[in-house]
C-alpha cells in the first residue's frame, strides 16, 4: 500500500552539501544522547589504546535521532575507512561480498535498516562477524565445494528503527547495543542555534525555541523546519526573521504547537471520528488512511505515544484524554497568520 507522507525527492548536490554541513563531523560536536556518547567514546578510546578492532555496534531508535551520525563519526574517531550499505539493497549474499572483501583492517561497515536483511544474507554474515571469514560455495550438486575465505577484521555498525524485527542470533553478535531516545527541548534549541549559525541565519533565542518546540524531539526535523523557515523568510519576508514569521511559516506547513503535522492529526482524527476513539488495530487505521502500516508504526506513533496522545492496548490503539483535548483545541486546517 502506498504512503503519501513523505514523497521521495532526489536531493540536489547543493542540498547534499548543506546536509553534510549541518551534520556533526565529530562525536564531540554532537548535542544530546550523552549517555550513548560516553559509552561509545569509552569503547573507541579503549580500542585505540589496545590497538584492537572495535566490537560490532547496533544502534536503534526512531528516525532522525542520530544513528547515521554516530555511524559516520565512529570511523573518524578511529581514523579508519567507512563503507555504507542498506539492508533493503542487500538481497542476496553476493551483494554483501564486495563490502566484506574490500573491508580494510579495522574499518567500519555501516548497514542502515539492518532489520531488512533477508535470512540468507543474515546467515552469511554470522561467520563474518564472529570469525572474520565467509564460506563461498562453488559449483552445484555433488561437484560443489566450499571455499573458506578469511577477511580482514572489521567493525559492523547496524542501525534500525525496528529492533524487534532483528533475529536473536544476529542481535547477540553485537558487542554493544545502544538505544537512541528523543531529544530534550534544550538540546533541540541548541541544535537549531548551531545550524542557523552554519547557514548564516540571524536567529534570536525565541525563534530557536519555537522551532525546537515544534520539532517532535528529533534533530533532523529541527533542521528541516529551519530550512523551510529560511526559504519562507527569503520569499515572503525580505529575509527578515522574527518569532512571528517563524510561527507563520510553520503553520503554513500545518505544524501545530506540539509539532504535529497534518498527517499526525489525520491519524488521531481517524481514530476519533471513524473508530470512536478506539481501541482499534493499526492495520484498520492504515487501511482507512490509505497508507502503510510501517509508516504509522515507525514514523507517526513513536512521538504520539511519547506525548501521551495515544496508547497501545491489547485490543489496539486508543486516544487518551490528552489526545481528545488536543484535537478539540486544534482546527483541522490551521489558519495562516497575517504577516503585515
Amino acid at each position: 500500500m502506498t504512503s503519501f507522507r513523505e514523497p521521495t525527492i532526489q536531493p540536489t548536490e547543493e542540498a547534499a552539501v548543506e546536509d553534510r554541513a549541518l551534520r556533526p563531523q565529530r562525536m564531540a560536536d554532537m548535542v544530546g544522547q550523552r549517555a550513548v556518547f560516553e559509552r561509545l567514546m569509552i569503547a573507541v578510546d579503549a580500542t585505540r589504546k589496545r590497538g584492537e578492532v572495535l566490537g560490532h555496534i547496533l544502534l536503534d531508535g526512531p528516525p532522525g535521532l542520530g544513528k547515521t551520525t554516530f555511524a559516520t563519526c565512529i570511523p573518524k574517531e578511529l581514523g579508519v575507512s567507512l563503507q555504507i550499505a542498506s539492508g533493503a539493497a542487500l538481497t542476496a549474499p553476493k551483494d554483501l561480498l564486495p563490502y566484506l572483501s574490500n573491508a580494510s583492517e579495522g574499518s567500519v561497515l555501516f548497514i542502515d535498516e539492518i532489520h531488512r536483511l533477508p535470512i540468507a544474507v543474515e546467515e552469511f554474515l554470522y561467520p563474518a562477524m564472529e570469525d572474520f571469514r565467509i564460506d563461498i560455495t562453488l559449483g552445484d550438486g555433488v561437484a560443489a565445494r566450499t571455499i573458506n575465505m578469511p577477511l580482514r577484521p572489521f567493525t559492523l555498525v547496524g542501525a534500525t528503527t525496528r529492533a524487534g524485527l532483528i533475529s536473536a542470533p544476529l542481535r547477540d553478535r553485537f558487542q554493544m547495543r545502544e538505544h537512541l531516545d528523543f531529544y530534550s527541548f534544550d538540546e533541540l534549541a541548541e541544535i537549531v542555534r548551531r545550524s542557523a549559525a552554519k547557514l548564516s541565519m540571524p536567529m534570536d533565542d525565541a525563534s530557536a525555541d519555537e522551532i525546537a518546540r515544534r520539532s517532535r524531539g528529533t534533530p533532523r526535523l529541527a533542521n528541516n523546519r529551519l530550512r523551510w523557515i529560511r526559504d519562507f523568510s527569503t520569499s515572503r519576508a525580505n529575509g527578515e526573521l522574527t518569532i512571528e514569521i517563524a510561527k507563520t511559516a510553520l503553520e503554513m506547513q500545518g505544524i501545530d504547537e506540539l509539532g504535529l503535522d497534518g498527517f499526525d492529526r489525520k491519524y488521531l482524527e481517524t481514530i476519533q471520528r471513524v473508530f470512536g476513539g478506539g481501541p482499534v488495530g493499526v492495520e484498520a487505521i492504515a487501511h482507512t488512511m490509505s497508507t502503510a502500516t510501517d509508516t504509522l508504526e515507525d514514523d507517526v506513533e513513536p512521538f504520539l505515544l511519547r506525548c501521551e496522545l495515544v496508547v497501545r492496548t491489547p485490543r489496539g490503539r486508543r486516544l487518551t484524554p490528552r489526545g481528545e483535548e488536543h484535537l478539540g483545541a486544534m482546527p483541522q486546517t490551521a489558519p495562516q497568520r497575517r504577516l503585515f
